[in-house]
């Protein structure tokens, strides 16, 4: 149990109308059209990205769940899905740019695990991924990340060569498709789509 000042709110009302505590969240407070809704208007790189629209963590996510597929065919559907989600916490604590995130520490990854943890739950994942799972994510979301740098935030391929490793293999045709920013509705409606197709109970 998570204990605070009662005359602070900590809970985030959705588009849904549910209401969503930050601090305790329950899996019950959770639905899937909030996720996608928060995470097509949520700005990777803080907007400091080219292209009429934010590159959109909606966005980013699907991205990343293409580059495991490629990278990891032969992962289980329930893991896909795992991956899409990696960053649902991120539709109501906003994308914190890395060197932010290093500057708050604990308390914000402790804000942030109990929502992953919240969210897997209501989807019927284990509130902890399995450990080559985390390695999965985190290998592709760095892919995922030099990719969005190099092509949208203004880094050079060295500089990204030195913060996200070594670039991805990925055919024009894909790169343009993904790496254009879309529209909030469109991101929406592709994640959500994604989503269905992993989770079409």
């Amino acid at each position: 149990m998570v204990f605070r000042e009662k005359s602070h709110r900590a809970w985030q009302r959705m588009m849904s109308g549910r209401r969503l505590d930050l601090l305790d969240p329950s899996p019950l407070d959770i639905e899937i059209e909030d996720i996608a809704h928060g995470l097509a208007r949520v700005a990777r790189w803080n907007g400091q990205t080219a292209g009429a629209h934010i590159f959109s963590v909606a966005q980013h996510s699907l991205l990343v769940d293409l580059l495991a597929r490629k990278n990891s065919p032969n992962i289980d559907m329930r893991w896909r899905l795992a991956v899409l989600l990696h960053d649902a916490p991120e539709y109501v604590i906003g994308d914190l740019i890395s060197p932010f995130k290093a500057v708050l520490k604990d308390d914000y990854k402790k804000v942030e695990s109990r929502l992953l943890h919240a969210v897997a739950l209501r989807f019927g994942l284990p509130a902890r991924f399995p450990a080559n799972l985390v390695s999965i994510i985190k290998k592709v979301d760095r892919a995922a990340a030099y990719l969005e740098a190099t092509r949208l935030a203004g880094f050079t391929e060295s500089e990204a060569r030195r913060f996200f490793g070594q670039p991805p293999s990925l055919d024009a045709a894909t790169i343009r498709q993904y790496l254009v920013p879309w529209g909030a509705e469109v991101a929406e409606k592709r994640f959500l789509k994604r989503f269905k197709e992993l989770n079409p109970a």
